[in-house]
């Protein structure tokens, strides 16, 4: 029994599960090769109901709420962590757009995303650093009825298979610092835009790579917030992705030991099952408790944001526990899978993939500053 989902929740996980084995985990290990993320499985996704179900349904969503997204993404995870990129990116930035843009322009958008006909990435990563998201250096320069972009984003997911970006420039001074940085939507196909591809450890079939601008043109109606105001606003919607992250990476840990606990019960060791040893079976015992209290945690965050009630704190600890303790747990797994798991095969590709998670969307540093303002208040934690 779980204190944050009721049996529709429930049943909702159960329908996903089953089209996430049956459909995205043969995949896992070939998109993991050929770094090709499927357009078709995104519409039968999207088809299904399984992409930002708790987007209002005048946007094309179900109005599901948050909690119903969390349990689609964490069985999507389960089969493979890359393709539940498509949910992550579609939660996050659809709460961006349907909160802070233009109707007549993010509308149709947001319904090409839930439809899974369209993939959003978000732009704020620079070559300078991307921990100080504030100190942006990518400029936005009014002209006319336009915005002019030049300079250059890195590290972004889904870089080069993006169909329009949310994109952080700076449009005030650089002393400004968060107060000068504008949000804007812009569509990949815009004269002036072009990417490359990294050839990253893992996350592969999503993929990560660097946009470049050079005198891109966007509409002034594509602006999403208030000009200069565009990093405050929007920031706000990164404690729902943080909650999500963390449910996608305790989903791989949490196959790892399912697999891992199977494995040990049937190998034998000098006469017995390796379960039998302490040394085994403790260490999983350890992981598998933590695993279902971080997975409590990022639930918790989830049903606080769909009551309306602040959750930056429990947010902020679900993005620097839970891919820790992912990455603890399938290495763990792996080792108890002794040559089997160093082999290339699932194992080591969950280990590739989770890593990724605490470089990426918040170091642990500044998930730990967030929660100490929050307790102590902003002032006594001065950035």
């Amino acid at each position: 029994m779980n204190p944050y989902l009721d049996e529709d929740l429930v049943s909702l996980a159960d329908h996903a599960r089953r089209f996430a084995t049956d459909r995205i985990a043969p995949g896992f290990q070939q998109r993991d090769r050929t770094r090709v993320l499927e357009r078709q499985l995104m519409r039968e996704m999207g088809e299904m109901g399984f992409i930002a179900p708790e987007l209002p349904e005048r946007f094309g969503g179900q109005g599901l709420g948050c909690l119903a997204a969390g349990v689609i993404h964490e069985e999507i995870a389960r089969a493979d962590l890359s393709i539940s990129y498509i949910n992550l990116l579609a939660s996050l930035n659809s709460q961006i757009l349907s909160h802070h843009g233009r109707p007549e322009v993010v509308a149709p958008w947001l319904r090409k995303l839930v439809a899974g006909e369209a993939l959003c990435a978000i732009a704020l990563t620079e070559p300078r650093g991307g921990s100080d998201a504030g100190n942006l250096r990518l400029k936005v320069e009014r002209s006319g009825d336009h915005y002019v972009i030049n300079g250059e984003k890195t590290s972004i997911s889904a870089a080069d298979q993006a169909d329009i970006t949310v994109v952080f420039g700076r449009t005030g001074t650089v002393e400004s610092a968060a107060h000068g940085v504008t949000a804007l939507l812009v569509p990949m196909d815009l004269p002036g835009v072009t990417t490359n591809r990294f050839d990253c450890h893992g996350q592969r079939a999503i993929g990560r790579g660097s946009i470049f601008f050079e005198n891109v043109r966007v509409p002034l109606d594509h602006r999403l917030g208030e000009e200069n105001k565009g990093f405050v606003q929007v920031m706000q919607g990164f404690d729902f992705s943080r909650a999500l992250i963390g449910l996608q990476v305790l989903a791989v840990a949490r196959v790892a030991l399912e697999e891992t606990w199977s494995h040990v019960a049937e190998r034998q060791a000098f006469g017995r099952p390796l379960s039998a040893f302490q040394g085994v079976s403790h260490p999983l015992a350890d992981f598998d408790t933590q695993v279902e209290a971080a997975r409590l945690l990022c639930l918790q965050a989830l049903w606080l944001k769909d009551k309306g009630a602040p959750h930056s704190a429990e947010a902020a600890m679900c993005k620097w526990w839970a891919p820790k303790l992912a990455y603890d747990v399938v290495h763990q797994c792996l080792l108890m899978h002794g040559h089997g798991g160093y082999d290339r095969g699932p194992m080591e590709q969950r280990l590739r993939d989770v890593l990724g998670f605490q470089i990426g969307d918040g170091t642990a540093q500044i998930m730990k500053t967030i929660i100490a303002r929050t307790r102590a208040g902003r002032h006594a934690v001065p950035a």
